[in-house]
């Protein structure tokens, strides 16, 4: 695979073109579109047509560069919905339960984050590690500290990336070496806004940990930032595990439901996305489709502590959009191909088969969707940036043995 492919003025991209051109969800297999020899033609690094080869040959000969990948597999670049940049190194951390593992490894982890040097050294591996697996967009948790944010995004703007990033926001139940206040937690973000949102590809998006380690004060605090621009983004965690629940009925024991002690903070809406959302009812899930919010189905980090299996299709027939994270470190790889192997699973389990194709949406389109970014990214619509990365189906002895006998892209897949 290879990162974002620079353009020129005028570029023609040939090989096996495969993209989601619609929600497959909404309209069926017929969403996944394949070009076995296709061409994208790419004008001042936009999408500015696509389709067979043998129609659009003299289109591609007239472009001033041409890249031909023949038998590769070119796709939208892959979408990670939620991802922790600071839990890099505590990856496949074995904890009791989410709580559990939250106080033996992610916080004592996260505490590093208070010397600029680990910042900066963590934020280069992690960025590259997104690349090294087609990643080439991604929703970020930094840590409470804000130079895990400004290490993200200045190495994000320097490679291309379009990032979606924020400072953590955090100020109890958390050691004292993790933790903000209201009043900082305000200020530190207002720079933050200030220095990156808007700057090349990067999106400033706030980021309250999860209700419980964000008091009343800090959670008004996180409503006024999202309103300070009509194209901020929020991210979160939601009913991830059922302890975690049952700790939020005794915080705010007047809360109809843990969606609703962010709704009651005006944190729900376009733009906002909540990973995990397992333990969800019916209302909450017409509650988040009205509101335009976003989920994140972060599955291997469900399966690893234990949370619980998502409820793809509810989530789906309720209309709400829904995008893959690989929510490193309780998530156990940054493969977003894994991830949707992992997704397929959890499915399955719950006897719904998601189709390769649909596993594809997920992890490109469908978490585009998820972040309020598919006007720019997710497929091969013509205007989008021309955002892709190349496959190798090949790249193995198994993989070259197992292509040769099939018969379709979503068999690909």
């Amino acid at each position: 695979m290879s990162g974002v492919v620079a353009a020129a003025a005028s570029l023609a991209v040939r090989g096996h073109l495969v993209h989601c051109r619609d929600d497959p969800f909404r309209v069926g297999p017929s969403a996944l579109e394949t070009f076995e020899d296709g061409v994208m033609v790419v004008v001042d690094g936009r999408i500015a047509a696509i389709g067979p080869y043998s129609e659009m040959a003299s289109q591609a000969a007239s472009c001033a560069s041409l890249i031909h990948r023949p038998g590769m597999m070119i796709l939208p670049g892959f979408v990670d919905a939620h991802v922790h940049a600071v839990q890099t190194d505590v990856i496949a951390s074995p904890g009791r339960s989410l709580l559990d593992w939250l106080e033996r490894f992610t916080f004592p982890a996260e505490a590093r984050f208070a010397e600029q040097s680990v910042c900066e050294d963590v934020a280069a591996f992690f960025l590259r590690e997104l690349l090294r697996n087609g990643t080439t967009t991604a929703s970020i948790f930094a840590s409470v500290h804000p130079g895990s944010c400004d290490a993200v995004l200045s190495g994000a703007y320097a490679l291309g990336m379009r990032v979606n990033c924020g400072k953590v926001l955090m100020d109890r139940h958390v050691p004292e070496t993790v933790r903000d206040t209201p009043d900082l937690a305000q200020r530190q973000s207002v720079e933050l806004i200030d220095r990156w949102h808007g700057k090349g590809r990067l999106r400033y998006t706030v980021t309250p940990r999860f209700a419980p380690t964000s008091s009343p004060e800090q959670m008004r605090v996180a409503g006024e930032l999202l309103s300070m621009r009509d194209d901020l983004h929020l991210q979160s965690h939601l009913a991830e595990n059922r302890d975690e629940v049952q700790w939020m009925r005794e915080l705010y024991p007047d809360a109809r439901s843990y969606l609703d002690v962010y709704d009651r903070f005006g944190l729900l809406g376009p733009r906002t996305t909540y990973a995990h959302c397992i333990w969800l009812d019916s209302v909450d899930r017409r509650r988040m489709a009205e509101s335009g919010a976003g989920i994140a189905f972060c599955p291997t980090s469900n399966l690893f502590l234990g949370s619980g299996l998502f409820d793809l299709q509810a989530c789906a027939e309720a209309n709400i959009a829904i995008g893959l994270g690989s929510d490193v470190g309780g998530g156990t790889s940054f493969s977003m191909l894994r991830t949707m192997s992992e997704a397929y699973k959890v499915a399955q389990l719950q006897g719904y088969t998601a189709d390769p194709g649909l596993c594809l949406y997920l992890g490109t389109l469908g978490a585009a969707k998820a972040l309020g970014l598919d006007s720019f990214i997710g497929n091969f619509a013509i205007g989008k940036e021309a955002d892709f990365i190349v496959c190798n189906p090949g790249a193995t002895p198994l993989l070259a043995r197992r292509m040769a006998l099939t018969d379709s892209a979503s068999e690909q897949l």
